[in-house]
Order: C-alpha cells, then structure tokens, then sequence
C-alpha cells in the first residue's frame, strides 16, 4: 500500500512539471535613454537563479527555456544605475529596456551646463565648509564675504542681504526651489531662513533668474540641498557653537538615510540663543535672540523618475536695541549726538519689548519624470505661512498684545519641462499660478501697517541654453507675468481728499464712514515683461569672457502702495502711495576671469538703469501718543547704479594662499541729481591661510576688512520744533559715520577620535582689535556701536 502511495504522488509531481511550459524564450534589447544608442556588455541577471547573460552589439540578449510566472531581471553597466525589471511571462516575451548611461559622466555635463548658465549671469558659491563657520550667525552674514554683496542691518541680529546696493523685493530668495514670501519688503525683515539647513548658497548677481521669477532687480540668493548617493547608507552630523559676545550659541544636527532603492529621508534641526550682545565699551540691551528652527525631508530619486518632499519651520524671536525706542524730538536728537545708548542695563538674557516673533512654515512637494527623446518634466506645489508679530511699549491691557500682527499665506504651482534631445540646445519652460493672502490681525488696538489684500499671479517663461562650440555658449530667456493686487483700507477722508485720490481713484471708494474714515477698496492689475542674454567665450584653458543682460520689471509691493502708520520695530511712520508704479530696469554685466592651480582672478564691472525707482526717504518728524518718531515716505525717481568687483586668489606656496576681493559702487538719483540713499560704501578683504594637510587638515587663517566712509549721500536732514526745549532743533539724519578697519582669526582642525567619523573643532576671534565703529547701513547706527570682540568655538562631529 505504501509503495503504491508513493507510485501515486511520484505521477502527480511529474504531471505537474510536464504542465508547467519551461520552453518560453525572453529576448530584450538595452539603448541608452537619450540617444537610443545600443547599449553594449550590459550584465543581465535573473534574480534567485544562475541564469546570466550580457548584451552583444546591438544591445541585444536572450534567455531561454525559461518557465511560465514572474522573474525580476537585475542590468548592471559600468557608471550606470542598477536597474531591475519584473516581467510575466506567459509566452514568448521581448522588452525594451532603456539606462542612463555612463550617469555619472552625464550628471557631471548636466552640473556644468546649469553652472555656465549661471555663470554668464556672474554667480558665486558658499560651499558647506563656508556655511558651518557661520552656523550661529544668519544668511546676511555669511554672504557678506561675496564681493559686491552687502547688508542693511537693524542691530546685529537683523540682516538683510544687499547686491549691488539693492534689496527686499528687489531679491528674490529661494529656499530649496521654492521662493520664499515673508514680509520681505521691510528694511527690518531679515530672510527667515536658517542657513544650517542647506549644502550650498549661489549668489546669481545677474539677470538669470527668469525661472524664479521677473523682478530681480538685484539678483537672486539660491540655497540647494545636495542629492544622495543610491546606498544603503545612514550618515550625519551635530554642530555646537559657543560664544563670548552675547554669552551663547547653537547647536545643529542633521540625520541622513539613503536606499539603494532611491528613497531616502533627512532630519535637521537647530536651536540658538544669546543674551545682550555688548559694544567694545557698553552693553546693547535687549538684543537677545531666541531660535528655534527644523526642517523634514523624504523622497526617492532615481535618473527617470522622482519625488521631494520638504516641509521647514523657522522661529525667531529678535529684541531691538531699547535705547532705539525715542519718546520725543530731544531724544532722537540726544540719541544722534550721544557717544553711547541713552539706555543701558547689565546683561540679560530677557528679552523684552520692542522685539519681534516671527514664525515661518514651508511645505514642497516636487516629482519629476524624464521621457525619452525628449527631457524632464517637474511639477511643484508649496506652500507658505508667514506670521509676523511686533511688540513696542505699551501699557494697561495692551501691554502684551502687538502692535503689528500680519498673517502671509501664500501657494504656488508650477510645471517646468526641461528638453535636452536636441544636439547642443537645452531649452527650459514653464508655468507659474500663485495666490497670496495677508491677513492682519485687527484685534491689537492699533492701526494696521499694511492692510488685508489678495494676490493673484500668472506667469510663463522660455529659457534656452545654445552650446555654440566647445568654447562658447548662449543664453537667452524671456518671461511673462500677470498680476492682481485686491486690498481693503481704511484711509482718513482727509488724507483721501489730500493725496488727490478722490479724483485719480474714485472706483476704489466703497461710499462707507466709519467716524473720520473711508473704507476703500483698491484694485491694480500690472503686465511684466522680462528677458535676459547671456554670452560665455572660453579663451583658452585659464580665461574665460562673460557677457550678460537682462530687462527686469516689478511690480510694487503692498508696503510701497499701502502703508500708513507707524512702523514700530523700525522706529518711524511710513506712507505709501497708490500712485507708485512698476519699476523697469536695464541690467548690464560683463565678466573676464583668470583660474588656475596658481593663481585666479575676476573682474566684473556692471550697470544698472532703473525707470520709477522705488525709494523710501525720510520727510519729517511727527508727534504721536507713543512719542515723536520721523516720517518716511515711498516716492519714485529714475536711478542708476553701476561698479566693480574684484575678486583675487594666488598660491603662495604648498601650504600659504591668499584671497582678497574689492567691491566699488556709486548709485544716483538722477531725477533729483544727487546720490541714492543707502548706497553701500567702497569696502576690500584681504585673507590670508596656512593649511597643513597633513597635520590633522589645519587650517589658520588672518582676515582683513575694511569699509571707507561713505561721502556720497543725499541730504535728508530737518529742523523741526522741540516742545520740550520749545527751540527750533537740527537733526541730523544723513551723515554718515568715518571708516572702519577690522581684523579676524579663523582656525581649524580635524580629529578622528572615532572607528568612524571625525570631529572638527573650530576657534574664531571676530573684532580681534575690539575696535569701536559705526556701519552706514545699520539703521540703528544713531544709538549704539557695532559689536565688539567675540571669541567663537566650534565642534562639528560628522557621523
């Protein structure tokens, strides 16, 4: 019976091998995703088996005898991704199968080509290295080592980046391809980024920026996160900075997984706080600063397809200098010619009002697909939420409430196609839909700076990259963009009647009287046209010839079109008007540069003709309940600003190099004929730095700057009542302090004190000589000295 069993189960196996067809044959054929060219010795695997083959000429393999379900099919080639293919067979199958081939080469002349556009558009880099040493400082701070690039400050801690003597609107910021939107136009309105979030910082000071948008009138800051290797592989690092100046610091860390697979997931964070910072000779009260920022990264990238997904949170909280805070005319006019703040208390680490809050979320969502014979497309949508909250001196139930609390949404879609299958020709296009809402909290017992609006826009650019031979390259671009400004304000009717708006916009009066006030409701509609040229000529290996123009249009802003109030964390009134119109500007640029082993430099000259030129400019002085504060209002001129950048590198030895860079500019009202306003002075840096690499990678390095007074300004200066005193009083608002000279000490070293990993330890001295000075573009340069020295340390521990 038994041996029956057996004779039974023995048919039944082989019947069902008999049944199973192992007589289907797989043929493929492997080209590369570009060209279609035949891809040839690509290793071709079927996973769990033994069965391998490669493709022969034509790119052509077969496998045969092979049994009816699913196998995988694993391709390897030298310099490509690893590609795997699931197939059902259930007969005779053939597949197309496409590589990147040689990807790393191509991903090198993708790299090239996006840095030739940017080059003809005169572009500079902060690496990592650069970024790290300036991990407790913020984005104005580090780009100040570019030549040409400067700052308008408010105190030490608010820095907003200036190109070329231009800023807010004027740049457009992106933040990981997403531009940000955060109350950018106030000269107090640091950029809510934190710059330990990213691997890379591009500084684009010409007119290539038609991607991002069509009012860069000054340029673009451009921060990149990196791509990660397709490894398994989990790496990191954690930062930690202390401080003598302000008795304080930060710490960052950030944790990266990678996948094979292409996934992978990144987690940053950091948090930073100081006490008063102190002058060489006084303490600055109440300019502490509290931080806390993080942000969250995931996706798969592979050569054909992708997605990214970004989503970062900023908040800072900025305490003004106190004495900056004036009452009446005699303060602001004893604050003026006083040698030191006319309010100083022992340090602390509280901060008190005035000072800002400010909170900053951003979400990205980004995937991409590359077709063959054809390019890239990528479509991204984000999302922004801005909240700005301003605190003054206030008293009774008012006292912890803002007088300033704007809310800033903004969303944006935009597809962008890449094509690169033609021969020598790289033409990117694509679309923008943007809407944006400010949204001011009316309940703080205060009048609104900037009232409630809805913004509408849509644009559409085409850019085109021509290789014209191995030596030379064109760029060309134009854009379009449509906007809609919607806004509800309240306007005293006897300024409405004033201001001649009952006359020049009697549409945007809705007819409602609230007590002494008009509700109106303003509408424009602005039509922007930009376009850009950029043209590169290597002259043999060292030299190369840049040449860019570009036409930028802007729009105004709701600050240049709306306000009318006072503005409390810069200490004045402000009034726009609706009269202001879009700028245009005329942008030349020409680089010749010099880069060897030995010895580099550059030489890049410029010219900007700006049409209804945006200014804000001091007016007068006017008394208010909460004290006597100057008015500023917008009004437009014709402008121009041109100059020069050097920038300079030389070898001295193996292991001494020295770097300097000279920025010279000179901006003109040439309505009014006389200098602009805020216009950054003639500055130069000198560096020079020991480096050993092979006593653990140190580097020292002796740093020099110096910034010439500015004689150039236009004469803004009043006398006005002082009822106090009740005399006629001068204020001086317009002369600028002498120049300054400063010295620094950068210092490095890398340890290995683990099996994996190192640790590097930085020591830097800021002000070495503790010198005493005033910056002509630090707005709170009236009350109170730049900072004094500061001894900085360092440990970065990459894991």
């Amino acid at each position: 019976m038994h041996k029956l069993l057996v004779f039974f189960v023995l048919v039944l196996v082989n019947s069902h091998i008999n049944s199973q067809e192992c007589n289907i044959t797989f043929k493929g054929k492997i080209t590369d995703f570009h060209d279609n060219s035949s891809i040839v010795g690509a290793s071709v695997h079927i996973l769990n088996s033994k069965k391998y083959t490669s493709s022969n000429f034509d790119g052509e393999f077969e496998f045969k005898n092979l049994c009816t379900g699913k196998i995988t099919i694993e391709i390897k080639h030298i310099s490509c991704e690893t590609k795997r293919v699931v197939v059902n067979l259930t007969e005779d199958t053939f597949k197309a199968i496409t590589l990147e081939h040689h990807e790393e080469e191509l991903n090198e002349i993708v790299v090239t080509t996006e840095t030739k556009n940017e080059k003809t558009s005169i572009e500079q880099t902060l690496k990592k290295e650069v970024i790290t040493t300036f991990s407790d400082k913020n984005l104005g701070d580090a780009l100040n080592t570019i030549s040409g690039v400067s700052s308008l400050n408010t105190g030490n801690s608010i820095v907003k980046p200036m190109i070329h003597g231009l800023h807010s609107s004027r740049l457009l910021i992106i933040n990981n391809n997403v531009r940000m939107f955060d109350q950018e136009w106030g000269d107090e309105h640091a950029p809510n980024i934190d710059i330990n979030a990213f691997d890379r910082i591009d500084v684009v000071k010409g007119a290539n920026t038609l991607k991002y948008g069509s009012d860069a009138v000054g340029g673009a800051i451009i921060t990149k996160l990196r791509k990660y290797a397709l490894i398994d592989s989990i790496f990191g690092s954690t930062t930690t900075s202390l401080n003598s100046n302000g008795f304080g610091g930060n710490i960052n860390t950030e944790l990266i997984k990678s996948y094979q697979s292409g996934y992978y997931f990144r987690f940053q964070a950091s948090l930073k706080k100081f006490g008063d910072f102190k002058a060489p000779d006084y303490n600055l009260t109440n300019t502490g600063i509290e931080s806390i920022n993080a942000s969250l990264r995931f996706g798969y990238n592979t050569y054909e397809k992708g997605f990214d997904a970004y989503y970062s949170f900023v908040n800072n909280k900025i305490g003004i200098l106190r004495a900056s805070h004036i009452g009446n005319v005699n303060d602001l006019v004893q604050a003026i010619n006083s040698l030191e703040p006319v309010f100083i208390r022992d340090f602390s680490y509280n901060i008190d009002v005035p000072y800002q809050n400010i909170n900053h979320h951003l979400l990205k969502v980004e995937a991409f697909k590359r077709f063959q014979n054809l390019g890239k497309l990528t479509v991204q949508y984000d999302m922004q939420l801005n909240r700005r909250q301003e605190f003054d001196l206030r008293r009774g139930n008012l006292r912890n409430r803002p007088v300033i609390d704007l809310q800033l949404f903004t969303a944006s879609l935009q597809p962008d196609l890449e094509i690169n299958s033609i021969d020598n020709f790289k033409i990117n296009t694509g679309l923008l839909l943007r809407f944006q809402q400010n949204n001011p909290i009316v309940d703080i017992g205060a009048s609104t700076l900037i009232p409630f609006y809805n913004k509408y826009e849509a644009g559409i650019y085409g850019i085109v990259n021509y290789t014209i031979d191995e030596t030379s390259s064109l760029n060309a671009g134009i854009r379009y963009d449509y906007s809609r400004i919607e806004a509800r304000k309240n306007y005293f009717q006897s300024d409405w009647s004033l201001y001649n708006y009952d006359v020049l916009f009697p549409e945007f009066d809705t007819g409602v009287v609230d007590g002494i006030e008009l509700e109106t409701r303003p509408k424009f509609t602005f039509n922007n046209i930009s376009t850009s040229l950029g043209y590169e000529k290597k002259l043999n290996k060292d030299y190369a010839f840049l040449l860019n123009y570009g036409l930028a249009q802007r729009m105004p802003n709701p600050s240049e079109l709306f306000s009318g109030g006072l503005h409390h964390s810069a200490a004045r009134i402000e009034i726009g008007f609706l009269t202001i119109a879009k700028e245009t500007a005329n942008k030349f640029a020409i680089s010749i540069e010099k880069n060897n082993e030995n010895f580099g430099f550059s030489v890049s000259p410029y010219y900007k003709q700006i049409n209804n030129f945006i200014q804000l400019i001091p007016t007068g002085l006017r008394t208010t309940i909460r004290g006597a504060f100057p008015i500023w209002e917008y009004n437009q001129i014709d402008a121009r600003i041109f100059g020069v950048d050097f920038d300079v590198n030389k070898k001295i030895s193996s292991k001494f190099k020295y770097t300097g860079n000279l920025s010279l500019l000179q901006g003109d009202n040439l309505t009014d004929d006389i200098p602009l306003i805020h216009m950054p002075s003639a500055n130069f840096s000198n560096r020079i730095t020991y480096y050993n690499e092979g006593f653990y990678k140190l580097k020292i390095s002796l740093h020099q700057r110096t910034v010439l007074q500015q004689n150039r300004f236009p004469d803004y200066n009043f006398n006005t009542f002082n009822p106090t005193t009740q005399q006629q009083v001068f204020v001086d608002i317009s002369s600028t302090p002498p120049a300054y000279n400063l010295f620094g000490i950068n210092s490095s070293a890398e340890f290995h004190p683990f099996k994996k990993g190192s640790m590097l330890v930085e020591f830097n001295i800021d002000n070495l000589f503790n010198v005493s000075y005033r910056d002509n573009l630090n707005r709170l340069r009236y009350f109170a000295d730049e900072l004094g020295r500061n001894y900085n340390l360092k440990i970065k521990i990459n894991y």
